[in-house]
């Protein structure tokens, strides 16, 4: 039995009808697909190196600890490899529509939590993969391992070795309630071995604590105002999709003439999209500023940490009133770099680090509110993971592109993920889908911001 983290439970304890919190990769390769039984080959054959993808959640009663991967007796890889096929020659539109649908569907929480779709039918003799994942099982960065697992580095692969695996019998109840009891007495003992560190070290305790502190200020500053907007509201269960790509040297020129770094590029390339759409619903965006949630990742070594989310995050101001693509880049760089010396982000690390030496059922308790603070404190989640820079396989075929979908919660209704590979940088725009028809304006806003920022570069 392997314990979630109380950052990975969080994500199931924040969801419900309506917040369906499962992040997706979208890859698109060359032609011909392959048939059914060589896809399932070909997972089954990296599934040693995958054990998440053969376990689901055990819930301890009562809450006295964080829920359990276990071993599912039932596995079924046909379940979670699933085919579908568009009207050809399926067009981009087609296909977002289609990824909109499938993501509007919850995860079954009795199975392992993902899923895979064969996608036939697209233009060009292309065939796509669609890799949903719940977010208790991998963050941006983690799910973009999990992804270059499953594939090749190279056309050539070794024919795939069929796995020899066994689930673990089941635990009881009472194995269950006797783990968390003794994982609840470890809780309060981690406490008291940090404070005996902070003893020996009172300097470097009392700096980390002003960071800390200094950190935490920042936060909730820029969470005093709220912004009042069509941004947030109750969502429903149904999602948009939109995606577009941009070769990463057009960023990387941009920021070299401009200053700031590809990651200041991208949110202020946000920035104008979201002034754009706010604009075309005649809302005001002259001296007004939209905040958004940067994950920031904490990984260290994904490949020993393994699956899992170990992310921080920065609240960054974008400004919606700048006239200029230049000004507003200027403003998003110094707002980062005032945020990075704020230690914004290794405030919300510590508090991470606190909350998994937390009752659990107080956690559960918790994420019930999340959704009412987001309202006051951001509007939009702009995440940025970094991809391979090389193309990958999948039985021989080349990967073209991958773009990504990020989750909505709470009552933010427009989220963006970024997502590099092979010297393109993919935009996955999700919208709820009752509030968001107009996903289109945003992407427009985005697309000519980066064109007249790289212009004038």
């Amino acid at each position: 039995m392997d314990p979630l983290s109380a950052q990975d439970a969080g994500f199931l304890y924040v969801e419900n009808e309506c917040n369906h919190m499962q992040i997706a990769a979208v890859a698109i390769f060359e032609g011909p697909p392959p048939a059914q039984e060589d896809i399932e080959a070909m997972v089954d054959s990296k599934l040693d190196r995958l054990p998440r993808y053969r376990q689901h959640v055990r819930i301890v009663p009562l809450d006295l600890t964080e829920p359990y991967w276990v071993d599912d007796p039932d596995f079924d890889l046909s379940y979670h490899l699933r085919r579908t096929a568009l009207p050809r020659p399926g067009s981009s539109v087609e296909l977002q529509n289609l990824v909109g649908r499938v993501m509007s569907q919850k995860l079954d929480r009795t199975r392992p939590l993902w899923e895979m779709w064969v996608i036939e039918g697209l233009a060009d003799d292309r065939w796509g993969l669609l890799c949903k994942t719940h977010h208790c099982l991998a963050d941006g960065v983690s799910g973009a391992a999990l992804l270059a697992t499953l594939l090749e580095a190279t056309p050539e692969s070794a024919p795939p070795t069929p796995s020899s695996w066994e689930p673990r019998p089941p635990p009881r109840t009472s194995e269950l309630v006797a783990s968390a009891l003794r994982r609840g007495w470890r809780m309060p003992m981690e406490s008291l071995r940090g404070l005996g560190r902070a003893a020996t070290s009172p300097g470097r305790a009392l700096e980390e604590l002003g960071a800390f502190a200094e950190g935490l200020q920042s936060f909730r500053s820029r969470s005093a105002d709220s912004l009042d907007s069509s941004l947030n509201g109750p969502i429903g269960p149904h999602r948009r999709w939109r995606t577009f790509s941009v070769p990463l040297q057009d960023l990387s020129k941009i920021r070299a003439a401009h200053g700031g770094t590809v990651n200041d590029v991208v949110l202020a390339s946000v920035a104008a999209g979201f002034r754009r759409l706010l604009q075309a619903r005649d809302e005001e965006t002259d001296d007004r500023t939209l905040r958004t949630l940067v994950p920031v990742s904490t990984h260290a070594d994904v490949e020993q940490e393994g699956p899992g989310n170990h992310v921080a995050a920065l609240f960054v101001d974008l400004p919606l009133g700048a006239a200029t693509p230049a000004e507003r880049l200027v403003h998003v760089h110094a707002e980062t770099v005032r945020l990075k010396e704020a230690h914004q982000s290794e405030a919300t690390e510590t508090l991470a680090a606190l909350v998994e030496i937390s009752p659990p059922a107080l956690l559960s308790l918790g994420a019930g509110l999340l959704s009412d603070l987001e309202q006051h404190a951001i509007q939009t989640v702009t995440t940025n993971v970094r991809g391979p820079g090389r193309p990958f396989y999948a039985l021989g075929r080349r990967m073209l592109s991958v773009s990504p979908y990020v989750p909505l919660w709470g009552s933010i209704r427009l989220g963006v993920a970024v997502f590099s590979y092979d010297g393109q940088l993919a935009f996955g725009l999700t919208g709820d889908y009752e509030s968001a028809a107009d996903l289109d304006v945003l992407e427009r806003g985005i697309e000519e911001e980066l064109q007249a920022l790289l212009e004038s570069a």
